[in-house]
């Protein structure tokens, strides 16, 4: 059986302003699940009943069809968006702690702390307090914290704030390694383009509320009409006065278009091969950004 986190209509208020309606959506295991809104949308209010951290008004949640238990929530890995570690201590000092609040051995804890931190690239500073590393290092010092324990579910809000590139893939490769043994993993991030590259299934809430979740592709398809890109050796003018076309973008001889239900996208190549040679024509498949557009507005 696949393990999960189902999230079923849970809300919360903080005084009179509701900041959750009704949210539901589900984590399965083996799969990456992006959570994605603006700021204030809701997500890390969501994160924190998961992990307990606070209390959902209503609601229900559930870890493998049974309710949510405190010794359940034990065996989570959690990343806060607000940084937990203390400055004073060294890297590894910290690392180990996290692992033995989570039951392990100092022997163990210590193993698998120095695996980890090897794997994270930040090994050769172990032996630092963390106030003398980067932000960067601080961050992944944060995420080795999150995953000594090798947790049965990740919770990680905005896990790659502060690292470059290269460190973001490796944080990336080392969340699928996760994902790959079946661990469900939850995360949230601004920046979109890695939550595209990285997400199986995607979560987008606005205002406290799920305005769409499910697996990327089939969001694609869902929340975007069929897009196409041409580029031919003259003009793509001709394009507005085509029905069922609407133009998106139009430069010369490139044009981006969409095509409404029942137009025929081979309709349209054989035209523009009627007024001249064509350098490209296809499917443009939407971003993120583009699909996180189209359904909060």
């Amino acid at each position: 059986m696949t393990i999960a986190l189902n999230v079923d209509s849970v809300s919360r208020s903080f005084d009179a302003r509701q900041v959750l309606k009704g949210v539901s959506f589900t984590v399965t295991g083996g799969r990456m699940t992006g959570f994605v809104g603006a700021n204030g949308a809701g997500k890390t209010t969501t994160m924190r009943i998961i992990l307990g951290v606070l209390a959902a008004d209503e609601g229900e949640l559930t870890w493998n069809g049974a309710p949510l238990t405190r010794e359940a929530r034990q065996r989570f890995g959690y990343l806060p968006e607000e940084r937990g570690l203390y400055p004073k201590m060294t890297v590894t000092d910290q690392v180990v702690y996290f692992a033995q609040l989570h039951g392990l051995d100092r022997a163990a804890a210590v193993r698998r702390t120095a695996q980890l931190l090897d794997r994270l690239g930040v090994g050769e500073r172990a032996g630092d307090k963390l106030e003398k590393l980067s932000l960067g290092n601080q961050q992944r010092a944060q995420i080795a914290a999150a995953l000594v324990h090798e947790p049965d579910l990740l919770v990680l809000d905005e896990p790659f704030s502060g690292l470059d590139p290269l460190a973001v893939d490796v944080v990336v490769q080392v969340l699928r390694e996760r994902a790959a043994a079946g661990v469900p993993v939850l995360f949230s991030s601004h920046q979109l383009d890695v939550v595209e590259r990285l997400c199986d299934d995607l979560v987008i809430i606005a205002d406290g509320t799920i305005r769409a979740a499910g697996p990327r592709e089939r969001l694609r398809s869902d929340h975007t009409l069929p897009r196409y890109r041409l580029l031919v050796d003259g003009d793509t003018g001709w394009l507005r006065d085509v029905p069922g076309v609407t133009l998106l973008d139009l430069d010369g001889a490139r044009a981006v278009f969409e095509l409404a239900p029942g137009t025929d996208d081979q309709e349209i190549l054989r035209a523009a091969l009627a007024k001249g040679p064509v350098r490209s024509f296809g499917p443009v498949v939407p971003t993120l950004s583009e699909i996180f557009r189209e359904v909060i507005r």
